[in-house]
């Protein structure tokens, strides 16, 4: 590797290899369009760390398990259908869960009668347009407030393409729920309302539509579409001006969020209260000046992310409960599963069997990374499960850790804070939430020349790149990011407020594993 792009390997941000960098946002448009181009430089490199894939050696009950999945064919292959998981982010009231269940519709999930249901029920409450929305939002706290709480979770297909859809919260109390919910995803869906004055609100400091943005980066999701909604609206009415505000002001506080504008973000104009090029491209009549995809034409066309079916098994636990066993969810993130597999619950070692899988409600022999299951397991309770354990391979488990290296960048501290020793905060990585404090400040990257300041660092302020060592009360599974970018990445809160993404460096070199 050259010396520029070692330098570079000590930034957060990479657009091709899922990483987090939030560049300043007063950074120069030279910087910025180099950055891109080192960016595209380091992708072989990045790939291969983050595929250990490893022979594994000889376990009798793996051997067995793998015999049975070699002889039934892949359920997953059999489809024939690529599988994306979409995360629907934005500011609160944007349209989010109306988009969600506009596709829905759209695609034949739900019903003509069903719609009339939720029709009358809204007009009930004098929210005639909620209707839509109450195809994701399913619980009754969610159809009272109008918010959604809960990530909502669905399935639709496309003639190429199996999707899962996350409906993200949006508003600024449930940022956690909203993290659980981009964690999961590969793809996103920034809904931005081009109602005046929404947008606005959305996108000015402390609007939820720039701390979405900069989750979902730091938390994997690489590609984004951004759809402008409410193009109907009496204040819009498919105006190209209004549209095109919107992407100018979008584009330059994307690109300073570390995303490559050019190759990995889409813009659209759409009604999700009514459809308005979503299934089929927007009319002549309503909008004469767009010439671009519908939506779904737009999540089509979407690139599929690197996965490692043959890595090491990993499925961070997001929900558990009792059915005929213990049954977990999560997403698989590396590795496949078969009905069969002897596999351990991290970070307690527990060996449990596999007795059965499930994808999107049908029961499978076998799935693949990427998949988001359902997985019923023998030689566990329910009880000795959390959220944020995670179901891992025998012969390669996941290490369990209580103190770890890592590279943050501060965004926006509280005010009269300093980041120093001592410092506490809520830390979120994969499915894990947990309480953590900053042990040592190691070093502070200088952001003009990227290299490690000789001096001693004792604090740092906004906007400052710096090593430290982090510890936790309890044992968490992590990976370092240059092996497992999706469990090594993560978010650092308090009181509410996101103020550094970081990725794992390194781990002690006596973790339990």
């Amino acid at each position: 590797m050259d010396i520029e792009a070692e330098i570079r390997a000590l930034q957060l941000d990479s657009a091709e290899d899922n990483n987090a960098t939030l560049i300043p946002e007063d950074a120069k448009p030279e910087e910025v369009e180099m950055t891109d181009k080192v960016e595209e430089g380091m992708t072989d490199e990045v790939d291969t760390k983050s595929q250990p894939v490893q022979a594994e050696p000889k376990v009798k009950d793996k051997e067995v398990a793998d015999m049975d999945c070699a002889e039934v064919p892949d359920e997953m292959e059999s489809q024939k259908k690529r599988h994306l998981n979409v995360v629907f982010i934005g500011h609160v009231d944007a349209g989010k869960s109306t988009t969600g269940g506009q596709i829905l519709f759209l695609s034949g999930q739900v019903d003509d009668r069903t719609i009339q249901k939720y029709e009358k029920e809204a007009k009930d409450k004098s929210r005639e347009s909620w209707y839509m929305a109450y195809i994701m939002d399913t619980n009754e706290e969610e159809r009272v407030k109008g918010k959604t709480v809960e990530v909502g979770r669905a399935q639709f297909e496309t003639e190429t393409t199996r999707f899962t859809i996350l409906d993200a919260p949006g508003h600024k109390s449930y940022v956690p729920n909203m993290i659980s919910g981009a964690s999961q995803a590969d793809i996103g869906v920034l809904v931005i309302s081009a109602r005046k004055g929404e947008f606005e609100t959305g996108y000015e400091r402390g609007g939820q539509t720039r701390e979405h943005v900069q989750l979902a980066k730091t938390l994997g999701v690489s590609k984004l579409l951004v759809v402008v909604n409410k193009m109907d609206d009496h204040t819009v009415n498919w105006s190209k001006e209004r549209y095109d505000e919107i992407e100018s002001k979008m584009v330059p506080f994307l690109r300073s969020s570390g995303y490559n504008v050019k190759k990995d973000v889409q813009f659209l104009p759409i009604s999700g209260l009514v459809g308005t090029n979503m299934k089929t491209r927007v009319d002549k009549n309503i909008c004469p000046w767009w010439n671009g995809p519908c939506l779904f034409e737009a999540l089509d066309s979407v690139e599929i992310p690197v996965r490692d079916p043959k890595g090491p098994y990993r499925m961070p636990v997001i929900d558990k409960f009792k059915d005929m066993g213990t049954v977990v969810m999560g997403k698989v993130e590396s590795g496949s599963i078969c009905e069969g597999d002897s596999l351990l619950v991290m970070p307690n070692k527990a060996p449990v069997k596999v007795l059965a899988v499930y994808c999107d409600e049908d029961k499978v022999r076998r799935a693949g990374p990427g998949e988001n299951l359902r997985v019923r397991l023998s030689g566990i309770e329910e009880e000795d499960i959390s959220s944020g354990f995670v179901l891992s391979s025998v012969v390669k488990p996941i290490p369990a850790v209580t103190e770890f290296t890592a590279q943050l960048q501060i965004l926006e501290l509280l005010e009269n804070a300093i980041f120093t020793a001592g410092y506490k905060a809520v830390l979120h990585i994969h499915s894990v939430v947990e309480e953590c404090e900053i042990v040592e400040l190691l070093q502070q990257i200088d952001p003009k020349t990227k290299k490690p300041m000789k001096k001693k660092v004792l604090f740092v302020k906004n906007g400052a790149v710096v090593v430290c060592r982090i510890q936790v009360n309890s044992l968490i599974c992590i990976e370092k990011f240059s092996d497992f970018p999706q469990l090594g990445r993560f978010t650092l809160r308090t009181e509410g407020k996101t103020i550094a993404v970081g990725k794992v460096t390194d781990l002690p070199s006596r973790s339990s594993a």
